[in-house]
């Protein structure tokens, strides 16, 4: 197996034990083998490159995360949108899984649907600009 099988595997095997919150034997082992047994996709071929970048990706959103959260809490952010973000090529399911974890992430943005063509629709909430 290639260094993207593995993190593939690890992004199922993370996914179910934060969906079951249980490290008994028993959950580990059915965890391993649905992880194992879902089906993979071979077509798409990601780099490690692009694994990397988005799980640093993932670290730098924690604190950004939390100052988005500061910023609604003390200035209201009344104005609301949906934009179109366009998926970046190349991307492997487990990828724009982890695209939209990321983007969800973040208190003023949330996914509302992946478009097969390579397009995100997300919702913002921002401030109102002053006029």
């Amino acid at each position: 197996m290639d260094q993207i099988a593995y993190l593939d595997i690890i992004l199922r095997l993370t996914i179910w034990f934060l969906l079951t919150s249980d490290f008994s034997l028993a959950n580990i082992i059915i965890g391993v083998s649905i992880a194992f047994l879902l089906p993979r996709s071979y077509t798409s071929s990601g780099a490690l490159q692009d694994w990397l970048r988005v799980l640093w990706e993932i670290i730098v959103a924690i604190p950004q995360a939390y100052v988005e959260a500061l910023q609604i809490m003390v200035r209201p952010h009344n104005e609301e949108e949906i934009v179109r973000e366009r998926v970046k090529p190349r991307r492997t399911p487990g990828l724009v899984f982890l695209d939209i974890f990321l983007i969800t992430f973040t208190p003023k943005t949330i996914v509302l649907k992946y478009h097969e063509q390579g397009w995100y629709e997300v919702h913002r909430v921002r401030r109102r600009k002053k006029r």
